[in-house]
């Protein structure tokens, strides 16, 4: 077990330094071109971060494990809300706008409650629920219905958000006399790039090594799927958040999670469904409860006085220890 173990550290290494490139070289092209923290967060950091997700996914779908590939988005959409966003706000209080809760957090919401209906359909007609689900399954028809929502999402979000930009930068422009800072845009280029490289590899490294360990003490592929892979696949998003948290990008680290939890539902679940359909005998319903009450529980911390604040960070993490020894106990 000496190697695997060694391997880990090697692989949070990778993370730990790509997060921080990526952030600084997203932060560069934001300020380049007048781009909000929140919407580079929600785009070109969210979309990055999310590749562990949608390798591992797709990569569970063609292998025929429906239980790798939804487990894997259910449990890192937990992760992202409840310990990255709980972790965020315990560096740094992440303040939200009235429009982040009208619109993205809402797209959150929808995207949750769209894989509840889908992932219940048979319990819904029938009116009870199963436990192992065996009769639930995700089609190509959801999965395209699932990849539609995604387009509507990013055409809505990031246009109507450029649009409100490019007039507040055009008003800033015309009442500041202060020279912009001049930005080398192939250098930030590169360092999104090579930033983003290392935290795929570095993820994918440790997700890996990880489950060599856990499977030599006998950790159950569920477990291990929607624990070890969901947080493993997840350390992107953590890494660039917290990052971006301590250098004060609240709304790069809050976008960030925003748009991975709406990637992994409609552009990477929808995505595997449509190379092929997913079964859910595996998945216990538990997981689709906490997802529903982790995504309540930010829109409620949001609303409450439009910040995220350090209580409800704590109070974020105490509920993802909840999920984890709930789930380690129902199997």
């Amino acid at each position: 077990m000496t190697v695997p173990i060694l391997l880990i550290i090697a692989a949070l290494i990778l993370v730990a330094g790509g997060a921080h490139f990526l952030v600084e070289g997203s932060s560069r092209i934001a300020s380049k071109f007048g781009i909000s923290d929140m919407v580079i967060g929600m785009t070109i950091v969210a979309i990055g971060t999310s590749m562990p997700e949608l390798v591992t996914s797709i990569l569970g779908a063609l292998k025929g494990s429906a239980g790798i590939a939804v487990g894997n988005v259910v449990g890192s959409n937990i992760c992202n809300i409840l310990l990255i966003v709980g972790l965020s706000a315990l560096i740094y209080p992440l303040s939200v706008s009235k429009e982040n809760i009208n619109r993205d957090m809402q797209f959150v919401l929808l995207s949750t409650i769209v894989l509840l209906v889908i992932a219940f359909d048979s319990q819904i007609d029938s009116l009870t629920i199963d436990d192992n689900m065996a009769s639930n399954f995700i089609s190509r028809s959801d999965g395209i219905i699932l990849i539609l929502f995604f387009i509507i999402f990013m055409f809505y979000s990031v246009i109507s958000a450029k649009r409100k930009e490019g007039n507040e930068n055009r008003a800033n422009t015309e009442s500041s006399e202060e020279p912009k800072k001049k930005v080398n845009i192939p250098l930030a280029l590169l360092m999104v790039a090579g930033g983003l490289g290392a935290l795929i590899w570095g993820g994918q490294l440790l997700v890996d090594n990880a489950i060599i360990v856990a499977k030599h003490y006998g950790v159950s592929d569920v477990v291990i799927g929607s624990t070890i892979v969901a947080i493993g696949t997840s350390l992107p998003e953590l890494a660039a958040s917290v990052v971006a948290a301590i250098r004060k990008k609240v709304g790069m680290a809050l976008g960030n999670i925003v748009g991975s939890n709406i990637f992994n539902v409609f552009l990477i679940l929808g995505g595997s469904a449509v190379i092929t359909p997913l079964q859910l005998e595996s998945i216990n319903h538990i997981h689709f409860v906490f997802l529903l009450l982790a995504t309540l529980l930010l829109l409620l911390a949001a609303r409450t006085s439009m910040k995220i604040r350090r209580i409800e960070g704590f109070l974020l993490l105490a509920f993802y220890a909840l999920y984890i020894t709930v789930n380690l106990s129902v199997k």
